[in-house]
């Protein structure tokens, strides 16, 4: 299937691993031009071919979103699609916490920074660019957990509710102006969340008394209760993206695509 997407321009963010960099390689294999931001590039960031120019930011900093849709303006002369993908715990801090009371004020307040507050800011930078080029789209990677309340990292879970509320006030209100904003809500996905080095396998690990290869192939799944029983490949959540930034979604608005292995159970 064409996509349409050839010489379009992209911002996605946390490119430069995991579900981002798997968008990024996407889009690049279907003609659009890419600027990547995440706070440091990697080998397999550097690796991908095409337009593609990385943009060293921390979203966290009020100032960074809109920086990147500044340099994607001035780099391919417009925008079209704004990936709002970076999230997740907050740099140098680790997930998951099992209890209300673990995170504090400061823990709150640096979350919803990173996984609320920077969308809100590149959003807010890219409608401009977007409305100059007759409209765009807007995509969100959430979470299942957004719609699955649970004590363990319930300030994660807060920050992404609140982003799903968001996409669907931004559909309601720019879709007649031509940007379609949806969400992308994944379950646990084989990331560097989970294998890194004190990440989440080997939290759990120390909790369930087995190993991070156990709990990445196993106890995970069964624990989340995946239908599938693994966990997600990023380049599952990639192909949905691409999907959804292409004219063949025109009429995809205010939606939420659950990509998760089955983990979000209700209707």
């Amino acid at each position: 299937m064409d996509l349409q997407l050839s010489g379009r321009v992209a911002v996605v963010t946390g490119a430069s691993k995991g579900i981002g960099l798997a968008v990024t390689r996407t889009l690049l294999g279907e003609g659009v031009r890419v600027v990547a931001a995440s706070r440091k590039s990697t080998p397999e960031l550097g690796a991908l071919t095409g337009d593609l120019v990385h943009v060293p930011a921390d979203l966290t900093d009020p100032e960074a979103p809109g920086h990147i849709v500044e340099r994607a303006v001035s780099e391919f002369g417009g925008l079209d699609i704004l990936v709002n993908n970076a999230g997740g715990p907050p740099p140098g801090v680790a997930l998951p916490r099992f209890s209300f009371l673990a995170p504090n004020d400061e823990d709150w307040r640096v979350m919803f920074e990173f996984n609320l507050f920077s969308v809100v800011r590149a959003v807010r930078a890219a409608i401009t660019p977007m409305l100059a080029r007759g409209g765009g789209s807007i995509v969100n990677i959430s979470s299942g957990s957004a719609r699955l309340p649970a004590p363990m990292n319930v300030d994660y879970n807060a920050a992404k509710a609140g982003l799903n509320n968001l996409t669907k006030a931004l559909s309601e209100e720019f879709a007649p102006q031509g940007i379609r904003v949806n969400t992308i809500s994944p379950g646990p996905v084989r990331t560097a969340w989970w294998t890194e080095s004190g990440g989440a396998a080997d939290i759990i690990a120390a909790q369930a008394g087995t190993d991070r290869d156990s709990v990445m192939d196993q106890v995970a799944p069964e624990m989340m209760k995946l239908s599938t029983g693994r966990l997600v490949d990023p380049q599952e959540v990639a192909d949905v993206v691409a999907l959804l930034a292409s004219p063949r979604s025109a009429s995809t608005t205010g939606a939420d695509f659950a990509v998760d292995g089955g983990f979000l159970k209700q209707v």
